[in-house]
């Protein structure tokens, strides 16, 4: 199965940089948000980053032009009938993603996959609250999704190898390298990279160093790119701490309670990089 029209719930972060990597491989897009303010904010922001990309020389402004054609906006899930694949996008919450996806489960044929963004939540039990199981998969890319290269492709115990592969192809023909990962809270990377981050508050809260000396310590030695600390500010404290809290619930072991500075910072609205404060100001 190629697929060549894709729509994608949610015109935040994740959902116009999804729209971005799609327009860009030449996939006809269809960006559906709540209100014509947030999907026009989300196209706003895919025009700003391929503007960058024109000023590096990397694309032309031609192709600019013909990358924002590719992608339509609407407020409308009946729009979506047009895509063979529908992403959803949506926030980080169980109930949120439940609602949107009996909706478009209702609304779209039976031949269209339907495919989850979500990071921690189970595929299996998403599946079962649609009528269509077997074509219902994880797709999980990582932010932000026009430079990072991963995309994992989670099945659930309903989804079928046909759902399966076309996913995976689709991702390759988005330039992205998928990995197959079975359901499980969390999935590969988070499972590993968000208990981490999880430490390093309690570390943090302990006293044993400063933020920044946390973060330079796992940089230089560990070879990360950007500590865990700076990088819970650009994922969001609310995100790294509902995540936390999914797999407390789903292992019921208590390793993965969520540290205390982490719960009372986001209970603060310091939620880092999008409120302008978290562990760091900016």
């Amino acid at each position: 199965m190629s697929i060549t029209t894709v729509g994608i719930i949610g015109a935040g972060t994740m959902g116009n940089g999804i729209a971005q990597v799609c327009a860009v491989a030449g996939i006809h897009t269809i960006l559906v948000d709540i209100s014509e303010a947030a999907v026009q904010k989300g196209l706003a922001t895919v025009a700003g980053s391929l503007d960058r990309l024109v000023k590096k020389e990397k694309i032309s402004a031609a192709d600019k032009d013909a990358i924002l054609a590719r992608i339509k906006t609407s407020t409308s899930y009946d729009d979506l009938n047009a895509a063979q694949l529908v992403i959803e996008a949506a926030t980080e919450n169980h109930d949120i993603k439940v609602k949107i996806l009996k909706q478009v489960d209702a609304l779209v044929g039976p031949e269209v996959i339907i495919a989850t963004n979500t990071s921690s939540i189970s595929i299996t039990e998403l599946a079962a609250t649609t009528s269509r199981a077997e074509k219902f998969v994880g797709m999980h890319f990582f932010n932000p999704v026009p430079m990072m290269a991963l995309v994992e492709v989670i099945r659930g115990l309903q989804t079928s190898d046909a759902t399966h592969a076309a996913v995976q192809e689709l991702a390759k023909v988005l330039g992205k390298t998928p990995i197959t990962v079975k359901n499980n809270p969390g999935f590969v990377v988070n499972r590993v990279l968000i208990p981490m981050i999880n430490e390093a508050f309690f570390v943090l809260a302990e006293g044993l160093a400063t933020a920044e000396d946390i973060d330079a310590g796992m940089k230089l030695g560990c070879g990360q790119p950007m500590g865990p600390l700076a990088l819970a500010d650009l994922i969001g404290l609310d995100v790294c701490l509902a995540i936390m809290e999914v797999f407390l619930e789903g292992f019921g072991d208590s390793k993965y309670r969520p540290a205390p500075l982490l719960k009372e910072m986001v209970a603060a609205g310091r939620l880092g990089r999008k409120t302008g404060q978290g562990v760091y100001k900016y």
